[in-house]
């Protein structure tokens, strides 16, 4: 079997992988907080066809090695900030600098989103769209007609039986040291992991962690140009790798024709 056949399909396999991230990204172009992935790949094992030698006396040339194809490494999420979406909402929240919304899970875990596209529940909590409550807990009166969310996180409300701004919390925010660690769960959130390091918390706009803007959302930061212009060059590359495997069938092809 002619290695060039393993080595082109493994070459044919990695930009599938790569049009599978790109494809995501593309499908999240419009989800709110979205981070854009990138796929990073590695060359595999070589097979060394001579060992290091020495020519002419005193000079030693190099082994003669043959790659055998390519492999994913890792597909990397990309952090950086996307664009402020003003939506003049009162609950719509975006973080401006660094931190993640914390949320509790159904199972008790806690989850961390940009996504700060929140409503009130039937209790008077502030939870996300899927009905994770917002961490630290607290309930907005049932007669609250302004509610205002400060740059610092304090939450107050006006109610229509006292003309005094009620203070009733103050959201907290969490960051990581490798933030591109976390472990995506769906639904905009991420879970914590080995990876990523354990989270510190803060109050907004304090102590380096990013400040709220409320009636305000944070875009993905998928830029559809970029994700484009790698779709071509990865289509590329796979016709490239197809077209090797054809010559390389063409060659077995023709040893085949000699023999007979």
């Amino acid at each position: 079997m002619n290695p060039g056949l393993h080595t082109s399909a493994s070459g044919m396999i990695g930009q599938q992988k790569m049009v599978d991230v790109i494809a995501n990204n593309l499908a999240n172009v419009n989800t709110t907080g979205f981070k854009r992935s990138r796929a990073s790949f590695e060359d595999v094992l070589y097979e060394t066809i001579q060992g290091a030698r020495v020519a002419d006396g005193n000079a030693v040339l190099a082994p003669i090695q043959i790659g055998r194809g390519v492999r994913l490494a890792a597909v990397n999420r990309i952090h950086t900030a996307g664009a402020l979406q003003v939506t003049q909402r009162p609950l719509d929240l975006a973080i401006e600098g660094e931190g993640f919304f914390q949320v509790r899970l159904p199972d008790g875990k806690i989850g961390y989103t940009r996504d700060g596209s929140f409503t009130i529940s039937d209790s008077g909590q502030l939870v996300t769209q899927s009905g994770h409550a917002v961490i630290p807990d607290f309930v907005l009166p049932a007669d609250a007609s302004v509610v205002t969310i400060a740059e610092n996180g304090t939450v107050t409300a006006g109610t229509s039986s006292s003309a005094q701004q009620i203070e009733l919390g103050r959201i907290e925010l969490a960051r990581f040291a490798n933030p591109a660690g976390l472990l995506s769960l769906g639904g905009n959130l991420y879970g914590e992991t080995a990876a990523s390091g354990q989270p510190v918390t803060g109050v907004p706009h304090e102590e380096g962690f990013g400040r709220l803007l409320q009636g305000a959302l944070e875009s993905s930061n998928v830029e559809v140009v970029q994700e484009m212009t790698d779709m071509i060059t990865a289509q590329r590359a796979y016709e490239i790798n197809a077209r090797a495997i054809r010559a390389a069938e063409d060659m077995m092809r023709s040893i085949d024709d000699l023999i007979r």
